[in-house]
């Protein structure tokens, strides 16, 4: 039997604390224990940047942390994204059709957040970097990548 752990963090700025077994995912204790649906579940080999979360305002791959070393640490995911940026870019990928099924969004948006938070007017190269660990099948990212660009223009409407 694999021994259970007691993980507490600041999740989406609550405290919480959450049960986990063994090497568990933070992906799979955010998804199955606090019940945050929004981190999505892709390749569970930090390829597709669907599970994306920030940690301690940093993007990682949620699929392959393990949820015990999140100890004490800072994690939002896409349900605590609801500052102005955030909403910001929320928009401008509706805006701009930068939705077709939608499963990548989350994790697209947690990225983009992550990275104007870090730097305010990035090029359109350094916004189609942050994106490299984003596979998003449907639309070719030409939409994303003018959302940001609305968002960093003033295009977007603030919320």
């Amino acid at each position: 039997m694999e021994t259970s752990h007691s993980v507490t963090a600041t999740i989406n700025g609550r405290a919480e604390t959450f049960e986990t077994v063994g090497l568990e995912s933070l992906m799979d204790a955010l998804r199955n224990r606090l019940h945050l649906n929004g981190t999505k579940e892709g390749c569970r080999e930090g390829e597709c940047g669907a599970c994306t979360v920030l940690l301690d305002g940093k993007p990682i791959n949620a699929c392959t942390y393990i949820a015990r070393a999140a100890e004490g640490r800072e994690i939002e995911t896409i349900e605590g994204l609801n500052d102005d940026l955030s909403t910001r870019i929320k928009q401008a990928i509706v805006e701009n059709s930068g939705v077709q099924c939608g499963y990548c969004t989350p994790g697209i948006i947690v990225m983009l957040s992550a990275l104007l938070r870090r730097i305010a007017a990035p090029d359109e190269a350094l916004i189609r970097e942050a994106l490299s660990g984003n596979i998003c099948r449907c639309t070719g990212y030409a939409q994303i990548v003018d959302a940001a660009l609305d968002v960093i223009h003033g295009k977007a409407p603030p919320s």
